[in-house]
Parts: structure tokens; sequence; C-alpha cells
């Protein structure tokens, strides 16, 4: 086991990370930005390293001075949580080379998922369904013009290298297609550093399942059920469940055995998740492979009892899974809201001082935050600053929990989202279960 982990990340989730490694009895250290010297991660880590200025480009993205602060401190390996440079197969490498164990995938399979398109040729070679779609070019119209017969309208551009809802636009004519790609190419180099897009056929009115898988180096791997993540905005997902409350038994299992059978077959380590969109019809389809932690990770862990973060601790150094597939029960049922600094219907980010606070408490309900009384909510950084979970014997239940958790939580001095999660809860489509990616569109 690592005697020392670096935390490579802020906020809730390196807060999260530390408190596991203690758990291991694993020394930790943090590194933050000089806006960030207050904050709790930096308090609680065993050592603390400031890498950088605000900007996170030159910090929480500059990767000389996190590979020195490892080096410093003597960690043996660091965990990237999500975001920042957890996808970054660059890192992965400069990890690996500088033999400090990244707590991740290898940086080639980072590399391979990390291509959208390619992702999607390696899946549909392992018999994985995958959404129609197109990879060339599309400079010319004449080439714009293919790929709209080829594919058919509505048309879904996503940015290769893309992730978390940016650098994608749905075009339903030839003249949209050719102004959204331009659009989408110039977010793609702004955001990602490649401005390479890729066409597939909008799927209308979808479900976004995604699947929890846990591999070892060893060759085994094991799913932990789903999470429904179909409340979202602008591709952005805003609220998650476990398990799905609209995703029958036999469909859960075709759809979980594939994703590890995939997985398995390229010799995946560590934690990851294969994402689907389910069409009305029940077909589903590969979308992508995030290979890493999840921010939503959360309410897999409510339902299977499985620390998911201790999980990719023990797999990174060196150890087996403990668990075969036919130990994972999925029990009860867990929400998660995502708690943002910002108006709750214009989503405007609304930084600030913390003037007052009182986070909910109680039998099933956990919130991951890494903020405080007095906090300094900055503007550098993403907007989320809590995640409300709850976990009840099922979802009647569970969505009674939620509502008054959300009442309880309070914050002074900023505007946070929580109004919108309540107007969502209360909303009758929300809470028949029978709900897809379009819920915020149509009903809002």
């Amino acid at each position: 086991m690592f005697k020392k982990v670096l935390v490579a990340n802020r906020g809730e989730i390196a807060l999260r990370i530390i408190r596991a490694c203690k758990e291991l009895s694993i020394k930790t250290v943090s590194v933050h930005s000089t806006a960030d010297a207050d904050s709790l991660h930096v308090r609680f880590a065993d050592e603390s390293y400031c890498i950088g200025p605000a900007k996170s480009s030159q910090s929480y993205l500059n990767i000389p001075s996190i590979i020195s602060a490892a080096e410093v401190s003597n960690a043996d390996a660091i965990h990237p949580g999500y975001g920042f440079l957890a996808e970054n197969p660059d890192f992965a490498e400069i990890c690996e080379t500088c033999n400090i164990k990244f707590i991740g995938p290898p940086s080639k399979q980072i590399k391979n998922f990390g291509n959208k398109a390619k992702a999607k040729e390696l899946m549909l070679s392992l018999g994985v369904p995958v959404i129609q779609g197109y990879t060339g070019k599309c400079e010319t119209r004449k080439e714009i013009s293919l790929a709209a017969k080829e594919i058919g309208f509505p048309i879904l551009i996503k940015a290769v290298s893309g992730g978390g809802g940016r650098g994608m636009r749905v075009a339903r004519n030839v003249e949209e297609l050719e102004k959204y790609l331009k659009i989408v190419r110039g977010e793609a180099q702004v955001s990602f550093g490649s401005d390479e897009v890729y066409l597939e056929k909008y799927i209308q009115n979808p479900k976004h399942i995604e699947f929890q898988i846990l591999c070892d180096e060893h060759g085994n791997g094991i799913h932990l059920g789903e999470r429904e993540c179909s409340i979202q905005r602008r591709h952005q997902k805003l609220l998650e469940e476990a398990p799905s409350p609209s995703l029958d038994g036999k469909l859960r299992d075709k759809m979980g055995e594939l994703a590890v059978k995939a997985m398995k077959s390229i010799g995946y380590a560590n934690a990851g998740t294969v994402e689907f969109l389910v069409d009305e019809g029940g077909d589903f389809f590969f979308i992508e492979v995030n290979p890493r932690i999840q921010v939503e990770h959360p309410v897999t862990e409510m339902v299977t009892g499985v620390d998911l973060i201790k999980e990719q601790i023990k797999i990174a150094a060196g150890e087996k899974l403990a668990f075969k597939q036919e130990d994972i029960r999925i029990q009860g049922h867990s929400i998660q809201c995502r708690i943002n600094a910002e108006h709750p219907e214009t989503f405007v980010p609304s930084p600030g001082k913390i003037t007052s606070l009182n986070i909910p408490g109680g039998l099933g309900v956990r919130v991951d935050t890494g903020i405080y009384g007095g906090y300094n909510v900055l503007p550098f950084y993403d907007s989320l600053i809590a995640k409300l979970i709850v976990f009840d014997k099922d979802r009647e239940a569970a969505l009674a929990k939620l509502k008054w958790a959300l009442e309880e939580f309070h914050f002074g001095g900023i505007q946070t989202t929580i109004p919108f999660h309540q107007k969502v809860l209360q909303h009758p489509q929300f809470k028949s279960g029978n709900y897809n990616t379009n819920f915020l569109e149509t009903y809002f």
C-alpha cells in the first residue's frame, strides 16, 4: 500500500480523497493555488504546497509544479480526482515516467478514450452498439452535405476531446450544421486544445444511463449498477440517482454485462464509467467512457456500500478486487443534487462570501463539500460547492427525505441552485421517474 498520496485537485473531491486516505492510514499531500490557501483540503492534509496563482492554468493544471510537489514531499502516488488533469494522458504518462503511481487507468487508455470518435470505433469492434456517426473532415459544403445525407437530421456535433457538456450543438438542417460546426470547433480549441469534431445521429428524448465499473490490474472486473443522469442543462448533469427508476432488470443486466466485458477485454484498470443513451424503444447506444471517478459517484456508494475512492487506491496499489459480481447487491435508492453557487433560474455564477450556513444531516443524509461559514466562493473555478446525497429504502422515501434536506440546506451571502432542485422535485414528470434528457427544455 502507498505511504503517501498527493491529491491533485481542490474542493470537495480533494477532501473526499483525503478522508479515504486517512481511513487507509495513508499520509496525504494537498496542493493549492494562492486563492485556495484557506481551503479545507489544505487544512486537513498532512502537508500542503502552493503551486501557483489563482488561474487554473498556472496552478491546478500546472503539471511541472504538481510533479515537483510530489517529488519534494516524497509522495509515491497521485490521485487526480475529476476535472483538471484527471483525463490528461500526458499527465498520467509523466507520472509513470517519474515512477509516481497515477491513481487511475494507464495513460494509453486515457488517450484512447479521450478521443471520443476512436472510443466509439473501439467499442463497435467489441460488439457494443454505437450511434450512427460521421468522422470525416466536413471542411467543405460538399462534405457537410454528404455527412448530413449519410446520418440524417437532427445531427449532434461533438468535440472529439470534449467533456462536461462543452463543445456540443444540435443541428436540424444544413445551414445550422455549417454554422454550429464553426462554433463547436472554436469552443473545442479553447476548452480542449483541439478543434477536431465528429458528427452523430441525434437521438431524441433519450435517457442518459451510466454504469460504474471497477477493474483491477489482474484481469478482474465488475459493475456496480447504473446511475440515471438525465436531468441535464446543456448536457451538464444536475441531478443523479441510483438505480434508474425506469430501467428493468433484464436491460440492466444486459448493459452492465456488456460494459464489463468490453472494459475487461481491453485490460482496463481502475474506476471508470461506461455511458449510454437509451431511446424510447429501449435500445441502448454507447456514447463514451469516463476513465476517472465521477462527480456523481456517491449515489453508487450509497446503494452498494462500496467506497469507490478506497477501491481506486487499492487497485492502483496492485491489490485484487475484493468483490465478485455476485457480491454486489443494489439496495434502496439514492439521489444526489449538485448545489452550485449560481442564480437558480439564469444559472449565472454567484461567487462571494458565505455569511451563514446550515448543512442538513441525519440518517441517510450525506453532504460532500469543501465549504464552511465565512468561506469565499471563488470566481476562478467550477461553481459546484456541495453535493447533497440522500438514501432510503425506496425512491419515494428518498424523495421525501431529499425534500426536507433541501429545505434545511441554507447559504447566506450567495445564491445557489437549491430552489431549482426544489422545483424539479415537485414536477409530476420527475416524480413519476419517466423523464429524459429533454426534461428541462420541455417543462422549464
